[in-house]
């Protein structure tokens, strides 16, 4: 039966190897878990959004596996998650009641544009009309943006009223700790430990536990500090699933239609170019692609993704992207979709554990944030800064606009407002293709918008 469905001896590999790849690739994405409640439970419930981070996961993992048969899985996307949490309910709709119920009809019809968009396999076109440059920029831009929540969310960044934001206190337990498991994930890295990210966040809720035992970390409920250890008496804490599924906003999208477009579009773009990298990446390292570098079936890969993240929206958690993490599970010996089948499985079983992920503290998951923005920013060395000056200026926007403005959309929008203007300034109005028009006119609107809201 796994024979026939996941063609194993075709791909050189057996039952025992391809499941040993998906737990390894379980655990070196398990801390999504753990980071996604913490973030995304700003705005909405964290228990709810545990289950549907798990279920989410599970559902376009399983798709990947049966759909493609490739080794990827797939979970909330780390920087969409963000943007949904921070950028968008805290952010654009800090003044709207239930503003995840918006953000998440967004992820919706993002999810149903991709749907479309791969079943006419356009989604490679598109990726092909964005420069590559600007495509750099957005990722390094995206990764000092997490890197900056992690460290926020620790309290090792903080609010200074004279420098607007300035160094925590080092002698918290929170910061001290979180540098301490940041750290420990480095050097779990360097000696090539599986599942180094999560090994780093349950050694940092570990130190924080004895923190809290010898009364170094304080429980202060009032202010939104709680206590670091699992409470079971509530068993596994899966009802908070109604507090997140199906809770849309389309009244909203209606009458706002340009600032739901504008939100919309940020979620796609992200995704759009994420999900294809990523996917091109892991396929890469497992010998996937084809003797011209192409994937086979990228379509159906890209469906799982869209597939993936509209069931998402429909539980309650941000977009559902492909995981580099899949990386390790290659590295280990997976090449068929058996491996994303465990993976998915695992997912399944790791809604036992819910009030262990939910007890975790945002100090313990943001040396993972951290760490992972240590990666994305990498991108930022292959930016060409020599190259023409549209190209350059429009990567900078991006890079420079996201942390600084705290918004993934603002960053892209200045970085793609920038570029369109100065290649026309240029002469080179030729050289923009009709999808980065498009993007350039709505993104206009969007500055409209925002001027007028602002008078």
């Amino acid at each position: 039966m796994l024979e026939k469905t996941f063609h194993l001896k075709e791909h050189g590999t057996t039952v025992k190897t391809e499941i040993l790849a998906g737990l390894t690739t379980f655990l070196t994405m398990a801390y999504i878990l753990a980071v996604n409640p913490n973030i995304l439970g700003t705005v909405m419930d964290r228990s709810g959004v545990f289950v549907a981070t798990a279920l989410a996961s599970a559902i376009a993992t399983f798709i990947m596996a049966f759909l493609a048969n490739y080794p990827i899985a797939l979970s909330a996307g780390l920087g969409l998650n963000a943007y949904f949490a921070y950028t968008v309910c805290l952010g654009e709709l800090g003044g709207e009641e239930n503003a995840f119920t918006i953000a998440l009809t967004a992820v919706l019809v993002e999810g149903i544009i991709f749907i479309i968009l791969s079943a006419f396999k356009a989604r490679e076109q598109i990726i092909n009309g964005i420069p590559m440059n600007l495509k750099n920029g957005i990722s390094a831009g995206i990764g000092l943006f997490v890197a900056f929540i992690g460290m926020q969310n620790a309290g090792i960044i903080v609010k200074n009223d004279s420098t607007i934001v300035g160094l925590g206190s080092m002698g918290s337990a929170p910061v001290a700790l979180a540098l301490i498991g940041f750290l420990i994930i480095l050097a779990l890295v360097h000696h090539k430990v599986p599942g180094a990210v999560l090994i780093g966040i349950l050694a940092t809720w570990v130190l924080g536990m004895i923190a809290q035992s010898i009364g170094w970390y304080v429980p202060d409920p009032d202010n939104g500090v709680y206590s670091v250890f699992p409470d079971f008496s509530q068993g596994l804490q899966l009802s908070g699933i109604q507090n997140t599924a199906f809770h849309f906003n389309f009244a909203w999208a209606g009458s706002h239609l340009i600032q739901f477009i504008a939100i919309t579009f940020s979620f796609l773009y992200v995704d759009l170019f994420d999900t294809v990298g990523t996917v091109v990446g892991v396929a890469d390292k497992a010998g996937l692609l084809d003797k011209d570098g192409k994937l086979p079936r990228v379509g159906r890969v890209l469906m799982s993704d869209a597939v993936g993240t509209v069931a998402g929206a429909c539980l309650g958690t941000s977009t559902i992207t492909s995981f580099v993490e899949s990386s390790a599970g290659v590295a280990a010996g997976g090449r068929t979709g058996l491996t994303a089948l465990t993976t998915g499985v695992m997912f399944i079983v790791s809604l036992l554990a819910s009030p262990i992920f939910l007890a975790i503290p945002s100090f313990a998951t943001a040396p993972a944030l951290i760490y992972v923005g240590m990666l994305m920013i990498s991108s930022v060395k292959k930016i060409e800064f020599n190259g023409d000056i549209a190209d350059v200026a429009g990567a900078y926007m991006a890079l420079i606009m996201m942390p600084l403005a705290y918004s993934i959309a603002t960053g892209i929008m200045f970085a793609i407002l920038t570029w369109v203007i100065i290649k026309t300034v240029e002469g080179k109005a030729k050289e923009i293709s009709p999808v980065m028009w498009v993007v350039f006119v709505l993104f206009a609107l969007r500055i409209v918008t925002l001027v007028t809201n602002f008078q």
